[in-house]
């Protein structure tokens, strides 16, 4: 159990809830980053007085000099900020929620100096799962989970071997359009994609559970987290989102970790770890949802979450490339410069133009995202 913690992506919605689960339970916090938000990045640290402050975007570190004036935070900006806080003397555990394949090289950082992560970034993995992986092996340092889905399954591997595992079940809330055909997805508005049934994310987040993006990044996750096969993981459509996912057995018992949709319980689990406290949350009452449903996932309507189950089965620079193209589609798409299939299109095609090639260093994955980016590009 950590007592102090530095988030990044400290305004979105998982620092927001992290910073509320810190001051439950009395964690210092002792540093903060976000984007480009400086009114509610000075606002938190008026509140918390971290040791430092960074804004991602360089552009807006005037901005926050004036701000944060008479604070005593030391400012930070840019990557050099973010890999700053990772392997800062105060940071004891590093909770990294930024939203795309910026979060990579301070994971790296952080792991490097032996801090602890609270992951929420999941293109961390998906980028570069194999070098996370590995140096988090290298240098003895635990990776926990915060995504619902993999906190679950790390739950309920608690206890057991993992050679008595048969697979996994990884659980999807279909997205706002599950049940819909292609033809009926023609004309959706950027609006109509972020109208997320259960769950209260950012807008690259929720446009990806709409893809079923996000179901597929997390497949990629899955197996680096839990150094699995592509062919130990099953995924299962659960509307309700109440059984957060499950592990199968050898003898065909299946164990389940179920909650209620709030994010508040597996950022806990993950600053808490291996500590159960109260949580800041509503109880689940399973009489009051009286139905639990499952079915499968409608992969030709959905083809961004075919896309990452082949990207996972070629390996190499593919998972980097169908995420660092969807990074990009969706970033147009929320610019309203392409409708919304177009954005599994545009992953389909980086995965089937671009070469797979080998990862063997940070570079070589920022040169894999930047051709998939550029590629994108070059077809709009």
């Amino acid at each position: 159990m950590t007592n102090s913690v530095a988030i990044l992506g400290s305004t979105g919605s998982i620092g927001t809830q992290a910073i509320e689960v810190a001051q439950m339970h009395h964690l210092r916090v002792t540093a903060l980053s976000a984007n480009s938000s400086v009114d509610e990045l000075v606002r938190q640290a008026r509140v918390l007085r971290p040791e430092l402050l960074c804004i991602a975007d360089e552009s807006r570190y005037s901005a926050l000099k004036e701000a944060a004036a008479g604070l005593g935070c030391r400012l930070l900006a840019g990557m050099d900020g973010l890999c700053e806080i990772a392997q800062h003397s105060s940071t004891e555990t590093l909770l990294n929620s930024v939203v795309g394949m910026v979060g990579l090289k301070p994971t790296l950082t952080g792991i490097a100096a032996g801090k602890p992560i609270a992951l929420a970034n999941k293109e961390t993995l998906v980028a570069g799962g194999a070098l996370v992986m590995k140096a988090a092996a290298e240098k003895n340092v635990p990776i926990y989970p915060i995504d619902s889905e993999h906190s679950a399954i790390f739950q309920c591997l608690r206890g057991n071997h993992a050679k008595q595992l048969k697979k996994i079940i990884l659980t999807a809330s279909g997205g706002p359009f599950f049940g819909k055909t292609k033809q009926e997805l023609v004309h959706i508005t950027v609006e109509e994609a972020l109208n997320h049934p259960n769950w209260s994310m950012g807008a690259k987040i929720t446009v990806d559970s709409a893809t079923l993006m996000n179901k597929g990044l997390e497949f990629i996750e899955a197996r680096w987290l839990f150094d699995l096969r592509p062919d130990q993981i099953e995924i299962v459509v659960h509307r309700q989102s109440v059984l957060h996912s499950a592990v199968v057995y050898n003898d065909e018992s299946v164990i389940g970790q179920m909650g209620v949709p709030d994010m508040k319980i597996p950022i806990q689990y993950a600053l808490l770890y291996p500590e159960r406290l109260p949580c800041p949350t509503r109880p689940l009452s399973l009489t009051d949802y009286g139905t639990l449903t499952f079915a499968k996932p409608d992969f030709d309507t959905f083809d961004c979450l075919t896309a990452c189950i082949k990207a996972s089965e070629r390996g190499g620079s593919a998972p980097c490339t169908a995420n660092g193209a969807n990074e990009a589609a969706v970033a147009a798409f929320l610019a309203r410069k392409i409708p919304f299939l177009r954005i599994g299109e545009l992953v389909n095609a980086a995965l089937e133009t671009l070469p797979v090639t080998e990862l063997t260093c940070y570079e070589d994955v920022a040169a894999a995202d930047r051709a998939a980016r550029d590629f994108v590009a070059a077809q709009l």
